[in-house]
């Protein structure tokens, strides 16, 4: 067996192997006899069809199967022959003359980057440093109380905060009949929450049950709707209803609302307070996590296999459509996809580069404590970490994350960690829950 090696543009490669003619042959000829004891052909006994019928009606098929068992089990001798290490699925080409006893086969696919880790060092990552305060836990239990609020109709002039129910009518300047999707009869609307354009929910501020109001208005310039865009409207408003809104006590019924059965308000509070620092935590180790790969890209500029980018693409494509269950199938294309695809690649060659290079493999205490954190947002822990530990399948994902986070602990082993103060909702924003 003969085998050359052509680089072809980036990271493709051409492997052009000749298989021994002899062999090819030797092969055809041992299974033509094989068949000779079975075959059934009219005018003749079993096993009495001579080899010369049975190449003429069988041989080409024979050789075909046998040339594709050989080009299965050469490739491989071949790949360990010349050290390539392959991605993605490899095109083949013939190049098969039986008559002159010539029997070649190219082979091309793209390697894997050989490239050396690139130098950390001078490198610096910031590490927000961050407390759950008192203020921070009263200003959620505030959200929780929001979240849960109900509404009471008054008898007064509606203000910022109030829900209206509503009935409108809009039309464009000039014109006499509303324009499509210009009307709504008995609209639930929060005055302040944003769902309308500019000066229509302040211009309901004041507004008492019964009255009608006429709101002379502009659709914004960058209104989603490209026939409305910028162009002046009337909206006559009637104003059924006006309901303020009413927050729950923070009492044993509230907390037991939210899973502490016997009502206690401190274990409620303490309940609360520990689901904001498991919350604070995954967001610290998130934003450097996400500095740490930032600057593993930074520092190993590699080259990446197209075949694996098109693969990736289809991979996050695949996630869409499940995540879109039940939304009008649409067809997006690759293009959306490939920056982000291009991205995840390239941090799995780089990220399994350092684990290679420094022999990590995941530490099993990191795999429990991952899986007990897990397991503890749930109303049975145990059955969550025996789910995991039952089927290593399940656990390999966990596994994944631990393996990952040691490469992240390896990373700030080699620049400079900056703590960075911050207070918790420049961390977390508004929108931390419970």
């Amino acid at each position: 067996m003969q085998v050359s090696v052509e680089n072809g543009a980036g990271l493709e490669r051409r492997v052009t192997v000749a298989l021994e003619p002899e062999k090819v042959e030797s092969a055809v000829e041992d299974r033509l006899r094989n068949l000779s004891h079975s075959a059934r052909l009219p005018g003749f006994r079993p096993g009495k069809i001579p080899l010369k019928i049975l190449r003429l009606r069988y041989g080409e098929p024979i050789r075909s199967e046998v040339l594709g068992e050989m080009m299965q089990s050469s490739f491989a001798e071949a790949l360990i022959q010349e050290g390539l290490n392959p991605v993605g699925k490899p095109s083949f080409a013939l190049d098969m003359n039986p008559v002159a006893g010539h029997y070649a086969y190219t082979a091309t696919f793209e390697v894997l980057p050989e490239f050396e880790l690139g130098p950390l060092a001078g490198n610096s990552v910031k590490r927000p440093v961050v407390e759950v305060g008192d203020e921070d836990l009263e200003a959620l239990i505030q959200r929780l109380r929001e979240q849960r609020k109900t509404f009471l109709d008054v008898d007064r002039p509606a203000q910022m905060g109030d829900r209206l129910k509503i009935s409108f009518s809009g039309t464009l300047a000039g014109e006499t009949e509303p324009f499509p999707g210009g009307t709504a009869k008995d609209l639930f609307l929060m005055l302040g929450g944003g769902q309308m354009i500019p000066g229509f929910e302040g211009g309901l501020v004041g507004g008492t049950v019964g009255e009608e109001r006429v709101l002379e208005l502009s659709f914004p310039d960058t209104y989603h709707a490209e026939h409305l865009k910028g162009k002046p409207a009337s909206f006559t408003v009637v104003v059924h209803a006006v309901a303020e809104p009413q927050l729950p006590v923070v009492d044993e019924e509230f907390a037991k609302a939210f899973g502490i059965e016997d009502g206690d308000l401190a274990r409620f509070r303490e309940d609360v307070r520990a689901n904001m620092s498991r919350e604070l935590k995954q967001r610290v180790e998130a934003k450097v996590k996400s500095q740490v790969m930032d600057l593993l890209l930074e520092t190993n500029p590699i080259e990446i296999p197209k075949s694996l980018i098109a693969d990736e693409i289809q991979s996050l494509k695949e996630q869409m459509r499940n995540n879109m269950r039940g939304a009008p199938k649409v067809e997006l294309p690759d293009g959306l996809f490939a920056d982000n695809a291009r991205r995840r690649v390239a941090l799995g060659l780089v990220l399994a580069k350092v684990v290679k290079t420094n022999d990590l493999k995941a530490d099993p205490e990191r795999v429990r404590e991952a899986v007990n954190d897990l397991a503890s947002t749930y109303e049975d822990p145990q059955e969550v970490v025996d789910y995991y530990y039952g089927n290593k399948e399940h656990l390999a994902s966990i596994e994944a994350l631990a393996l990952e986070s040691q490469v992240v602990d390896w990373v700030l082993s080699q620049v400079l960690v900056e703590d960075e103060p911050q207070s918790f909702q420049q961390l977390m924003g508004a929108g931390t829950s419970a």
